[in-house]
């Protein structure tokens, strides 16, 4: 019998309260390495804050976290460190605008990682090369479109080599053919093995390219299944309108 691989992501009972509010009510989650795992669910479900918990821009009420077999949440952890781990695209794409779109992606690797500029150059040009902007690497923020700066910010992220790429909406602010470009990106990752959890709207990309996608409500998991479970007419009956008025 096979051993199955310990996973790269386990989150259990994670809860998030903001004053009264309950954002997260005991969320449990495990992601296998290599896996992508698409979170969708409606507005105020929780899923941001469940991607911002995971590499701790919010800090959870309750419940555990493990990146890596690594208690993200203990006191003895570098929080850092662990952040090398775990690349997070979000839907502002967070790009210093007075930079190159190089600079942009050599920052953390001399700042944090303490590399010089020469190898950090040689990173940066292949991180921007896998998203298909090597000719793009002199270029401003301002530039460049919408699409291509998100793109920007995906070779920032995966010039640290993360074990697990977090996105958030990462094509909402998009239009479809400036987002079909974000999503050929992911799609590479994704068959290169990259571990990925990803919030969004777009459900062709689910349907295609998603092992599971989970539903959120009420700042849990309503229901989680393969593309053909949650786009199929056994999925549950609130999961199946939220299908249904997306895709419409």
């Amino acid at each position: 019998m096979t051993e199955q691989p310990l996973p790269i992501l386990e989150v259990r009972s994670l809860r998030k309260t903001f004053g009264t509010f309950n954002a997260l009510n005991g969320v449990d989650l495990t992601v296998a390495p290599q896996e992508l795992v698409f979170i969708i669910g409606p507005s105020g479900s929780g899923k941001s804050t469940l991607l911002r918990c995971l590499n701790r821009l919010e800090q959870p009420t309750s419940g555990s976290i493990f990146v890596d077999g690594i208690d993200l949440l203990s006191r003895k952890t570098n929080i850092n460190l662990m952040r090398r781990r775990i690349g997070m695209v979000f839907q502002s794409l967070n790009l210093y605008p007075h930079m190159t779109a190089r600079a942009n992606v050599t920052l953390a690797l001399r700042k944090v990682l303490k590399m010089s500029r020469a190898e950090a150059n040689t990173i940066a040009t292949a991180a921007l090369e896998r998203v298909g902007l090597a000719d793009k690497a002199g270029s401003y923020p301002a530039e460049l479109s919408g699409g291509q700066q998100q793109r920007v910010a995906i070779a920032r992220a995966i010039a640290l080599e993360p074990k697990i790429m977090l996105f958030d909406e990462p094509t909402s602010s998009l239009d479809p053919e400036l987002a079909g470009s974000v999503l050929a990106v992911m799609r590479k990752l994704r068959d290169s093995g990259m571990t990925m959890v990803v919030v969004s709207h777009e459900m062709r990309f689910a349907r295609e390219a998603a092992d599971r996608i989970m539903f959120m409500e009420n700042g849990t998991i309503a229901e989680e299944g393969t593309p053909e479970i949650i786009f199929g007419p056994n999925a549950n009956t609130r999961t199946r309108v939220f299908v249904a008025e997306i895709v419409r």
